[in-house]
């Protein structure tokens, strides 16, 4: 198995978070829907749904999948990212993983792992370490 490092920059096109649970007291929960591009070694479009636990402070802690739609490494395809961070306002830090099974096309037997950090809401970076089963 050889493994290969992609790195490259997300840009959110839409951010929609919507509180579904805010009690009296403890953490509030929201749900985002976020769509973004990838540019880098990964030239996608990317729908995003994640769910998150924000303190009074504003810290949170987040976890979220995404179906990725383009080409990584110039392989055609799509495929699903499930990650996990936290939110340090305005900075959101998440490693993530490629789900087993879901790559299409030529992505059939992708897997991977990487992480990102962005400005909530805006662009980031982000990195993925790949391999093909």
């Amino acid at each position: 198995m050889t493994k290969k490092k992609l790195t490259g920059k997300t840009t959110v096109k839409s951010y929609e978070p919507t509180i579904y649970d805010a009690p009296a007291e403890g953490p509030t929960l929201t749900e985002v829907h976020i769509r973004e591009t990838f540019t880098g070694d990964i030239e996608a479009e990317s729908t995003v749904r994640s769910l998150q636990a924000e303190r009074a402070d504003g810290s949170a802690s987040e976890c979220g999948m995404q179906r990725v739609m383009g080409t990584l490494d110039g392989r055609r395809g799509s495929f699903l990212l499930q990650n996990e961070g936290t939110l340090t306002r305005p900075v959101l830090r998440c490693t993530w993983f490629v789900v087993p099974g879901s790559g299409t096309g030529e992505l059939h037997a992708l897997r991977g792992e990487g992480g990102f950090e962005a400005e909530l809401g805006k662009q980031g970076t982000w990195t993925l370490e790949y391999w093909m089963e």
